[in-house]
Order: structure tokens, then C-alpha cells, then sequence
């Protein structure tokens, strides 16, 4: 067990890690990170990643496992931990964390939090089609301490329907990343913005997806028409002259 906390002005983060390694049927070893994270506020997250990609964490509000990867991998995910008394395990990792948080919180009470303010990035998950639908993506990254609002508009109205909002997720530099996505239908002139607000930005952060349509000219078929007919005219007249000289011959 690796207990791991932040420089100074992070204390409010405590990080638990379990690293064990086992190797499958295949005799491939692999690597499974046991990762606990908690804050002075009570958020905690509780997650399992194999082979550094998430497989699992725990939702504590409903009580259960909730996999992030597709049960029919090999090996079974589920198969992975198997034996282990995961959730209950989870419960008191839960507490154990929250009190290392506490007492850190305590013995630097004076020390302000440090906060990072996010980035963010708006695109569309397909290529762009009038008519067909499609999905808008807000890719909300580097922000500390975890916490965000993500809303949407519509031609400067706001948008309700059609929203998802992920779990954040942790870099590898304690910041925090998450993802925001829109299903929409592109139609001409609709203008579409994602905002984010954060303790750390002065003001909201507004990204905006204005997409120029651009509707094929029949001009340069037209012109490519006449170029051919000329072209066919002077092949013509070429040839008519040709014989007639031969003829005078």
C-alpha cells in the first residue's frame, strides 16, 4: 500500500494506490492500479484500472460496481478481481481516506488550496452533415480542485435536452479532466456554445461551434461544359481542314 500525498498546497488530496501485478491464462503479466482519491468536501473515488486503462469504480451513492469497459473482454473483468470483497473494501478505503484528508486539511489549515483553472475544446464527434444527426463534444481539461459546471445554448438559448455529462477523470499531474457531449442535428446558421465554470476562472469559459456550410457552385461545371463543347468545336474544325487540304492535293 502506497500512501501518497500532494506538495503543500494540495493537502487537501489524498491518494491511495495499490499496485499487484498477475499474469492471465496467456502468461502476459499484467498491471492493476487500485486508486483511491478523496477532498476535504467528501467527494471520493474509488477505481480500478488494468493495465492503465479504467475497468471499474465504485458508486457510492447506489451501492454497487460500475464497469467501464465491456464484460466479454478477455479476461473477464469481472473475473479479474474475483475472490475479493471489493465494495466492502471500497467503504473503508472511503473512510481510511477521509480522515488522512482531514487531518492533513487540519495541520495546513492556513495554507490556501491551490486551484487550476480549466481548458476546454468544442468539436463534433463525426464529420458534419446537414440534416444528419450528430454529436457535439466539450472536452473540459486540467482543472482543480474536481469540482464544474457544463452548460450548453442553443442560438443563445439554453439546451436541456440531449446532454451528458461524464465522471471527471485524473491526470497524471493530480488535475482532473471531463467530458460534456450534445446530440444534435446540424441545420444552417444555428450557432452553438459550451460553458464552463470553475472556482478557478475568473469569469465562465465559452466555447462557441459556428459551422460554415458551403452549397457546390454549378458555375464551374457550366464553364467545364463550354470548355468541352469549344474543344470538341476546334477537333472538329481541325479535321474538316485537314481533308480538305488532302482533297486539294
Amino acid at each position: 500500500m502506497k500512501v501518497c500525498r500532494s506538495d503543500m498546497r494540495r493537502s487537501a488530496l489524498i491518494i491511495l494506490m495499490l499496485y499487484f501485478c498477475f499474469c492471465a491464462c496467456s502468461q502476459t503479466p499484467h498491471e492493476v492500479i487500485y486508486f483511491v482519491g478523496c477532498f476535504v468536501n467528501g467527494t471520493v473515488e474509488v477505481q480500478f484500472e488494468f493495465d492503465a486503462e479504467e475497468i471499474l469504480y465504485m458508486d457510492f451513492l447506489r451501492n454497487e460496481i460500475v464497469y467501464t469497459v465491456p464484460r466479454f473482454l478477455d479476461p473477464d473483468p469481472s473475473q479479474i478481481l474475483f475472490g475479493m470483497s471489493t465494495l466492502r473494501d471500497a467503504h473503508e478505503n472511503k473512510g481510511l481516506c477521509l480522515s488522512l484528508t482531514a487531518m492533513a486539511a487540519h495541520e495546513k489549515k492556513n495554507l490556501p488550496e491551490e486551484i487550476d483553472a480549466p481548458e476546454s475544446i468544442l468539436y463534433s464527434a463525426e464529420k458534419v452533415r446537414l440534416g444528419v444527426e450528430n454529436t457535439l463534444i466539450c472536452f473540459v481539461n486540467h482543472f482543480y480542485p474536481p469540482d464544474i459546471r457544463v452548460s450548453w445554448t442553443k442560438n443563445g438559448h439554453p439546451v436541456s435536452e440531449g446532454l451528458s455529462l461524464s465522471r471527471y477523470f485524473p491526470n497524471k499531474d493530480l488535475t482532473f479532466h471531463q467530458f460534456s457531449t450534445l446530440t444534435f442535428t446540424p441545420r444552417e446558421e444555428d450557432i452553438y456554445s459550451c460553458t464552463v465554470e470553475h472556482l478557478a476562472l475568473a469569469r465562465p469559459l465559452t466555447r462557441i461551434w459556428d459551422h460554415e456550410f458551403t452549397h457546390p457552385s454549378p458555375l464551374p461545371d457550366i464553364v467545364c461544359g463550354v470548355g468541352l463543347a469549344l474543344g470538341l468545336l476546334g477537333f472538329i474544325v481541325g479535321v474538316f481542314f485537314i481533308a480538305k487540304g488532302r482533297y486539294r492535293d
